[in-house]
């Protein structure tokens, strides 16, 4: 479907485009005064005409662009049935008390605080924004992320058509039919592409589509700005375009998708590409120096996002940078230059995709996998300088490509993945439109080479384009067919990566737990702790196990190994001060939920259990100040507890 619905757009855009290439004119007959002569003045309206025919054409690349993004959202049309997962969706939506009320204290949480290790206040208003509406209705979280998608392919579309129309370059041989080709394969790989199923099928990934739309738009508006910039002489373009309300549009969009994903932070250098090739702005030394005090409030807000996204990572208990401490930074660059070539790779042929990629113990340069992956980075890097003088465009696309991936490519390890499909979701925007000049240069070729041979050259691109396009929909339609659940998720991992992944063995395991399949959740975290015998959120869960058995021996044990790998672990206290109370040990329970409260101040369980606890012990005083404050937290126990006390003492 995505180059048949090109190949279509190119039809309708040549019958438009005859149209709108028609130009008017006006017969003007004045007469003199002594009727001795007669002259006839005819005037072309070149500028009406051409405003005409641009605006004509702006108004088609919009529908093309809506029946792009059209398809996209009927594509993705059977996630709206999937559930959330127990893989930050947790954290993010169905546990997280903060987007449960739309008032000062959501605003004062999202931009003040470092909830779940991170800073992207709007991702955070836009799940409670979904909470007022949908409440915990996944469909409605779902219906989100799909039109944010939508969204996203559309301005994917124009934006590739303005920059094709505007900065002709390598484009310049294409007619009006190839450019909107190469515009609609860019976006039908951009919607339809299984590598971005990630992003949009996982409600918690709300943050990537959000920052996206902000990313694009800011992308933009500065091509906008930048056609009135280029009229200013060179001298006064590094302070003239500082009040430009385009400028300032592109600033304020940068801003937005800043407050969505610190992803965003490589945009300013995404912006000086773009002033290189295609904008032609930069061509000495001294444009660039003016075009880079151009980006220097973009790069301030960069790095103020970057201050704040370490600082939430350093507050989310340091866990998250401990694979950077331990990884030498050589390592990093290895697997840094593997990754860089997978996801071309996976762009290429979309095949084997896995939402976690684990982090690799040993990566080698003297290892063929690693030692490829750093000369094909070394020569398509080569290959792009050497071409610049005939063409800049390739190094323009590749510099894109590596700029927006560096954030994520691992140089800066958080997390225990070595790489993640939702992380490509703005960097593919290169190599598919890589891929869009090419599908433009093979029509030209076909119609060539049918001259000569005749139609059934065109037959077999029409059966290879038909080939193509249902293959990309089935491979995303089967892709979201595996985030359906945590369930299919995690048992597609383990079935794919048996002896790998210890986290998907962990998150199945409280599948189980739910289900009070007891037995087969031990089975599964067993294994995750034998894969990982430092996991610590295996040890933490298995305790829960055994404490549901009421073996508090066991589960003591376990939760001790749990605080000892991660003593900034605070549902380890909380659920150890559970154990240890079952034990009738009050005084070291009591300790461990203090602790635990200290730890982290959102934890309305751990106020509700020390609160109960103190009334055991008669202070009641202490006890309902407690179940106060974890009622606040949006515990409902507590604001049972709460009501019935104050019913009893009435």
């Amino acid at each position: 479907m995505p180059f048949l619905a090109a190949s279509f757009g190119s039809m309708i855009f040549l019958r438009m485009g005859k149209y709108a290439r028609r130009k008017g004119k006006t017969i003007d007959c004045n007469s003199t005064g002594d009727n001795t002569s007669e002259s006839l003045r005819i005037t072309d309206d070149k500028e009406l005409s051409e405003k005409s025919v641009n605006e004509k054409t702006r108004n088609f690349n919009y529908f093309f662009a809506g029946i792009v993004s059209l398809i996209t959202f009927l594509v993705y049309l059977p996630c709206l049935r999937n559930e959330f997962l127990n893989w930050d969706d947790n954290i993010y939506v169905y546990e997280n008390p903060f987007i449960r009320s739309f008032n000062t204290t959501l605003f004062k949480w999202a931009f003040l605080g470092f909830y779940a290790s991170n800073w992207h206040p709007l991702t955070w208003i836009s799940h409670a924004i979904d909470y007022a509406i949908w409440g915990l209705n996944p469909f409605g979280h779902h219906l989100t992320n799909v039109v944010l998608h939508t969204v996203n392919t559309f301005i994917v579309v124009l934006l590739v058509l303005k920059l094709i129309e505007n900065y002709k370059g390598a484009t310049r041989l294409l007619d009006d039919r190839r450019r909107l080709l190469v515009g609609g394969v860019t976006g039908f790989l951009f919607g339809l592409h299984p590598l971005h199923v990630e992003s949009v099928a996982w409600v918690a990934e709300r943050k990537d589509l959000l920052c996206a739309s902000f990313f694009l738009l800011s992308i933009m508006v500065y091509a906008k700005y930048m056609s009135f910039a280029n009229k200013e002489p060179v001298e006064k373009r590094a302070t003239s375009g500082f009040l430009n309300k385009y400028y300032l549009f592109s600033l304020c969009f940068f801003a937005l998708a800043l407050l969505s994903k610190p992803m965003a932070v490589s945009l300013p250098f995404v912006l000086l590409i773009l002033d290189w090739y295609p904008f032609n702005r930069i061509q000495s030394i001294s444009s660039f120096r003016s075009a880079f005090i151009g980006k220097l409030p973009f790069i301030l807000l960069s790095l103020g996002s970057s201050v704040l996204t370490i600082l939430a990572q350093k507050e989310g208990g340091a866990m998250n940078m401990k694979l950077m401490e331990i990884v030498p930074l050589a390592t990093r660059v290895l697997v840094a230059a593997k990754s860089l070539i997978v996801y071309l790779g996976k762009m290429i042929l979309p095949i084997n995709f896995i939402p976690y990629y684990p982090y690799p113990k040993d990566a080698s340069l003297f290892s063929l996998e690693y030692l490829s992956a750093v000369v094909l980075v070394v020569g398509i890097t080569a290959a792009c300088v050497a071409m610049v003088k005939k063409q800049k465009l390739w190094l323009s696309v590749w510099a894109y490509y590596v700029a927006t991936l560096i954030p994520v490519i691992g140089l800066v390890q958080v997390g225990g993945q070595s790489m993640a499909d939702r992380y490509s979701y703005l960097p593919s925007l290169g190599p598919f439109f890589i891929a869009g000049l090419g599908m433009a240069w093979v029509s030209m070729m076909v119609y060539s080479i049918t001259k000569k041979w005749g139609q059934s050259v065109k037959f077999v691109m029409f059966a290879a384009t038909i080939f193509l396009s249902v293959s990309t929909v089935n491979l995303t339609v089967n892709q979201l067919s595996i985030w359906k659940n945590s369930f299919t998720l995690w048992t597609y991992v383990i079935e794919n990566r048996p002896d790998e992944i210890p986290v998907a063995y962990n998150n199945r395991g409280l599948i189980f737990i739910e289900k009070g399949q007891l037995d087969q959740a031990k089975e599964d975290l067993d294994k995750a702790i034998a894969l990982n015998p430092y996991y610590y959120e295996a040890y933490y869960h298995r305790g829960m196990i055994f404490m549901n058995l009421g073996q508090y021996g066991q589960a003591l044990k376990d939760l001790d190994k749990a605080i000892g790998l991660n003593p900034l672990f605070y549902s380890a206290y909380n659920n150890r001060g559970m154990v240890l109370g079952n034990m009738g040990q009050l005084d070291k329970a009591i300790a461990d939920f203090t602790t635990a409260i200290s730890l982290n101040r959102t934890d309305g369980n751990a106020f509700l259990n020390r609160g109960l606890l103190f009334l055991q012990v008669g202070r009641n005083e202490i006890a309902v100040s407690d179940l106060r404050n974890a009622c606040e937290l949006g515990n409902d126990f507590g604001c049972k507890t709460l009501q019935y006390l104050g019913n009893k003492g009435n």
